[in-house]
């Protein structure tokens, strides 16, 4: 019996993780595109698309996404779902890259961004792959704070985004992407705040979002948004970028979906998105997340516009719920 007919494993109070509950599955199923029936954008705009990335991506209609988003499996042996990836030399798995992001760059327009995300074993063969066809703008290091850590080696806490774009003209929206900090030196000039503002629940200032993310939590089991998906991406993370590199309608690409946080995220933010997952457990996890997202657009870490530094506020989102 497969997992989502499974009956549900009796969670703690507090443990939100998203499962599929006996009887949803065949539900949630009529609303997935599956690769093989997709002819066109239209069929698969605003769906999970259930289907290899390879076949997909050779149906999608050239020159239509804004931003893609690419989380592909790293350069590891593990097992995602019913799929599994083995570790590759360094060359092979340059290769494997190059066999799908050659399939992406006729989808997206001139003016679009891609993000790429691997650790520090990939870098160099994520960087030369993806610089044949794309002007590389800049590394973004997150921190991945989860987990006990090595015992004989330094605990990996972080992981890295690539950020590159088609061409030099492209979209970035500097004020969306603010981070919102504590002022601990709150400085007044005429006795006004000086590049700071006063609030009921403390000082804060908007700064200038850097390659340095801090302010991210991993999805664990007090969170509405976490799935039992082992490389589940947070949708503050994709927030930052979408919110970032797109504008309200524009498209989104997302090849290697997952639980499906790209496509939550988009719809929550007003995007469009094509979603592509092989394993179709995890894609009717993200249908079930994009019917939760019509009646729930909060995104934990994001409130009235603004991106919060981690652990600095008591969101409302989190308050009602």
């Amino acid at each position: 019996m497969s997992t989502a007919l499974r009956k549900a494993k009796v969670k703690a109070p507090r443990n939100r993780t998203l499962e599929l509950m006996p009887g949803e599955a065949e539900a949630l199923r009529k609303s997935i595109v599956f690769g093989g029936e997709m002819k066109n954008l239209s069929a698969g705009r605003n769906k999970i698309v259930c289907g290899d990335a390879f076949e997909v991506l050779g149906r999608l209609p050239e020159a239509n996404f804004d931003l893609l988003f690419a989380d592909p499996p790293y350069n590891l042996t593990k097992a995602f779902g019913k799929e599994a990836f083995r570790e590759k030399t360094l060359a092979d798995y340059g290769e494997w890259l190059d066999s799908w992001l050659s399939l992406c760059v006729p989808l997206l327009k001139p003016t679009a961004s891609i993000y790429l995300c691997g650790d520090w074993r990939s870098g160099s063969a994520i960087e030369a792959a993806a610089s044949k066809y794309f002007k590389l703008q800049n590394r973004i290091t997150w921190e991945r704070e989860k987990g006990r850590g090595a015992k004989a080696n330094w605990k990996n806490a972080a992981e890295d985004i690539w950020f590159f774009t088609v061409s030099d003209k492209f979209t970035f929206d500097l004020d969306a992407a603010k981070l919102r900090r504590k002022v601990l030196a709150p400085y007044k000039e005429s006795g006004e705040p000086k590049d700071w503002i006063a609030d009921k629940d403390g000082n804060y200032r908007d700064t200038h979002p850097s390659n340095i993310w801090t302010d991210i939590s991993v999805p664990f089991w007090s969170m509405p948004e976490n799935t039992d998906h082992p490389t589940q991406k947070p949708e503050k993370l994709l927030a930052k970028i979408i919110l970032a590199s797109t504008n309200a309608g524009d498209r989104v690409l997302d090849p290697f979906a997952g639980s499906g946080t790209t496509a939550v995220v988009a719809k929550k933010l007003g995007r469009d998105f094509v979603a592509i997952e092989s394993d179709e457990q995890y894609c009717l996890l993200a249908q079930k997340r994009l019917e939760l997202a019509e009646t729930d657009r909060s995104i934990q870490g994001f409130e009235d516009g603004v991106f919060w530094e981690r652990n600095s506020r008591n969101l409302a989102a989190d308050k009602r719920r």
